[in-house]
């Protein structure tokens, strides 16, 4: 595949039978996110296993993403939807209070009057609702509604700007949490993280349970967007999630927020993802607008590590489709440069040093592959973030765990091979591998670049070698 960005597109009933599975990995899928918000865990189990099974009749390594639902706020449940008018009166109220106006429902968050106060704006539905709080009590506030609109049940809340004082996982995530350790997740993400105690507190949970999973933390309100950098220190991966933090921002500033952050990952290190809405029309529609094709175009420019299908794949008509219109545009765009944030990249460690130095060795030489020799994936990581220009760039590593984690790092292949206690028939079985598949020919410049130890190889080395 010689598309660097890496895709991740989400299950559902659009998707989850065997043939599809398998025709979306064979179309270049990298990893599959399995909502929690709407995932029974029995279907999470099965999807997990059918993913390893088509992966493995492939000989890929392909990951999974358990995307965990986060302390949401929602509104309760109505006998039926709300039809409400500008300037009507919409009461929300805790659990085991009484209705004092006829438009009212409860709200599943009981702290919820204490973190408001009247002039807050508050959000419904995704946007599709805007109302002001005009009073708050001890039980309950009383919104004037902004836009007209249907409020149904369980609708999904947002309150832009405000500090809210929820818990960071809450206990339908904890049971989440524990069937992706159950399940083997290579990716655990978290919801509405607000600070970089939200990150750690999660990665202690998946630790504490004996798990492994990288930690994808998502970006969805102004708070977290306070915390970027330290948030980002603390993350295995970052997500732009494109839809909360566009209700919660000015939507004139999602675009220039976007770049901010990707560029900052870049700066200090992380992964980024991506994500919502960048196909939404081909939920219905078999083509892209040109709008979301400039949309895909820009994060692919940006150099993002991976762009994220939401909807599109999971209950849209067209699937593979999307698929297709992700590799099409994300690889043309590749063809003609990117932003070049990889420049930006703060180097720390000697570590970092070193993964710059191999690029720039790897990137000098025409027709060069760049190897990395890795047991954890971090120098992998850490030379990917450089954005090197050959179109070769393979980790290998004896680990299967790690070749999944791997699956979202930009430009990056995968393989699993044992090290030899030399270096000498180390190098002999990569390139043996790489030959195999056709990937070097005789003679092709090979940069190996190790954070591993063996009988002649220290650690952070590079080695030039010839195929």
């Amino acid at each position: 595949m010689s598309r660097k960005t890496k895709l991740i597109v989400t299950l559902g009933p659009a998707t989850q039978e065997p043939e599809i599975i398998g025709r979306l990995i064979d179309g270049g899928v990298n990893v599959f996110r399995l909502n929690m918000s709407h995932a029974k865990h029995e279907w999470a189990m099965e999807m997990t296993k059918l993913v390893r099974t088509e992966a493995e009749k492939r000989g890929t390594y392909t990951a999974v993403l358990f995307d965990l639902t986060g302390p949401s706020i929602r509104t309760g449940d109505l006998e039926q939807a709300y039809d409400l008018k500008e300037g009507d009166r919409v009461e929300f109220r805790s659990a085991d209070s009484k209705p004092s106006i006829p438009l009212s429902t409860t709200v599943n968050y009981p702290g919820l009057m204490a973190d408001v106060k009247a002039g807050n704006t508050l959000v419904v539905d995704n946007g599709a609702l805007l109302m002001r709080i005009e009073t708050v009590a001890e039980d309950r506030i009383i919104c004037d509604v902004r836009t007209p609109g249907s409020m149904g049940s369980r609708r999904h809340i947002n309150l832009p700007g405000v500090r809210l004082n929820l818990p960071a996982l809450t206990e339908k995530d904890h049971k989440d949490l524990a069937l992706a350790v159950e399940c083997g997740a290579d990716y655990i993400a978290g919801s509405f993280v607000r600070d970089a105690e939200h990150v750690m507190e999660l990665r202690a949970a998946m630790e504490a349970l004996e798990g492994e999973a990288q930690i994808v933390a998502k970006i969805e309100d102004q708070e977290a967007v306070r915390h970027i950098d330290a948030i980002i220190r603390v993350a295995d991966v970052i997500m732009i999630a494109r839809g909360d933090l566009g209700i919660e921002v000015d939507f004139e500033d999602l675009p220039i927020l976007q770049r901010r952050i990707v560029k900052r990952c870049h700066e200090l290190g992380t992964r980024v993802i991506v994500a919502t809405q960048l196909l939404e029309s081909m939920i219905t529609n078999p083509t892209p607008t040109r709008a979301e094709v400039t949309d895909v175009m820009n994060a692919a420019y940006e150099e993002a590590d991976s762009l994220m299908l939401s909807g599109e794949t999971s209950i849209g008509r067209y699937p593979e489709r999307c698929v297709e219109a992700i590799d099409r545009i994300a690889s043309r765009i590749e063809r003609s440069g990117g932003h070049g944030f990889g420049q930006n990249v703060i180097l720390r460690d000697e570590r970092q040093k070193i993964a710059r130095a191999a690029v720039t060795l790897a990137d000098s030489l025409a027709d060069a592959r760049l190897v990395v020799l890795t047991r954890r994936g971090v120098l992998a990581n850490q030379i990917a973030l450089m954005r090197p220009r050959t179109a070769g760039f393979y980790a290998f590593t004896p680990k299967e765990l790690v070749c999944r984690q791997l699956a979202l790092t930009r430009g990056i292949r995968a393989f699993r091979m044992s090290f030899a206690s030399n270096i000498e028939e180390t190098v002999h079985r990569l390139t043996t591998q790489l030959r195999e598949l056709d990937l070097v020919r005789p003679g092709t410049p090979i940069v190996i670049v190790s954070d591993i130890l063996s009988d002649h190889f220290a650690a952070n080395s590079i080695l030039l070698h010839h195929a």
